[in-house]
């Protein structure tokens, strides 16, 4: 079990790094489109999403997927509004509410 666990962990940050990195091409291969506009950015969040499964699937503590995933969503979407202007009602506060949890998570971990 533990080997197939490995290896879909594996399988998925592997395919979050390639939504993260050219998310085009992998709409391309998988939709048979290009994604542009803001499917760019969702698409980027599903990438990092994927990463803090692999992460948390990955023999170690789960808790370590969610704080990646946390930590390198509030950056992308922090970034994602101040440098390219995008940003709905929901955005500071998703990035704010990140921040708190990646935060609780890690004063939980060091209780442990």
């Amino acid at each position: 079990m533990k080997g197939v666990l490995a290896l879909a962990a594996v399988a998925e940050a592997t395919t979050g790094f390639a939504l993260l990195l050219v998310p085009s091409l992998v709409g391309r291969l998988l939709l048979g489109e290009d994604l542009t506009g803001i499917a760019v950015a969702v698409t980027r969040v599903t990438g990092l999403a994927l990463i803090g499964l692999g992460l948390a699937c990955w023999p170690g503590p789960p808790r370590l997927g969610m704080l990646v995933y946390g930590a390198a969503v509030a950056v992308y979407l922090a970034y994602v509004g101040v440098v390219h202007g995008l940003a709905g009602i929901l955005l500071w506060p998703a990035v704010i509410l990140h921040v708190v949890l990646v935060a609780l998570l890690g004063w939980a971990s060091r209780r442990m």
